[in-house]
């Protein structure tokens, strides 16, 4: 697989504090020779941008005048990426295997997937179980009371559990495989989506053209901790993007 090009691009805003450990690992593992990564800066204040620089000479670096939001930071490389494949890594995803070559892989074998996702894990190797359906209203806010929280195992898919490559609804944004020419074709994220929910619009995008597959027989680690939903402004931030999700793709139950 040497000829066959992966770009990577993880967009940062003040995670100086996990992003060495995310880099490292991807470049340990990753054993594809043509591989690119790339770190689409939302103007961090706390040194990210300089700790990069120093430690990972070899990966490029945007350095973006404001913090536009996630889709923003990543569509930043829409214009400079030519290769076959690329992929959306938060910067607290760290890789305990070469998942990028088991991705290509199955990618190669399968002209009609357009975005895969793997098994992504919590430290102690228990799985996240994330959204693999299209948001609803039973999904996203009937599931947050505790009569109906079965809904958000509905959502995930978890009660089925799935241990093949499946077809799926939606692909996790914290880390995602996309065929690069369709990132390019659906322009990328929508801008509008600040944070939250533009995974699931990307996913919905993509699937006019392609299907989208979660890859159980591969895995990530996520350091998932959801704090801007302990904040205002991220609960704010939420509640923006569900409206605009809701107000393009139409409010079902």
């Amino acid at each position: 697989m040497d000829n066959i090009s992966v770009t990577a691009c993880i967009v940062t805003y003040n995670n100086a504090t996990c992003i060495k450990e995310c880099i490292e690992s991807i470049l340990k593992e990753t054993k594809i020779k043509n591989f690119k990564l790339i770190v689409s800066d939302n103007c961090s204040t706390d040194g990210t941008v300089p700790l990069i620089k120093s430690v990972f000479p070899e990966v490029s670096i945007i350095e973006n005048s404001y913090n536009g939001g996630f889709g923003y930071g990543h569509n930043k490389v829409l214009r400079e990426i030519k290769s076959k494949y690329h992929l959306v890594i938060n910067p607290d995803i760290v890789f305990g295997e070469d998942i990028i070559s088991k991705l290509v892989s199955y990618m190669e074998e399968n002209d009609d997937v357009g975005m895969i996702t793997p098994k992504v894990l919590n430290r102690d190797g228990t799985e996240q179980y994330l959204p693999k359906r299209d948001p609803s209203i039973r999904y996203v806010i009937v599931s947050k009371f505790k009569p109906f929280k079965h809904f958000r195992d509905e959502y995930t898919r978890k009660m089925e559990k799935l241990e093949t490559a499946t077809e799926i609804d939606s692909c996790t944004g914290c880390f995602f495989m996309i065929r690069t020419q369709l990132f390019k074709k659906l322009k990328g994220f929508d801008n509008r989506f600040f944070m939250y929910y533009e995974d699931a619009d990307l996913s919905r995008r993509a699937r006019k053209y392609q299907k989208l597959i979660f890859y159980p027989e591969g895995y990530v680690y996520h350091d998932w901790k959801r704090d801007n939903m302990h904040s205002l402004s991220g609960v704010l931030s939420f509640l923006k993007s569900m409206m605009i999700y809701f107000k393009k793709w139409k409010w079902r139950f």
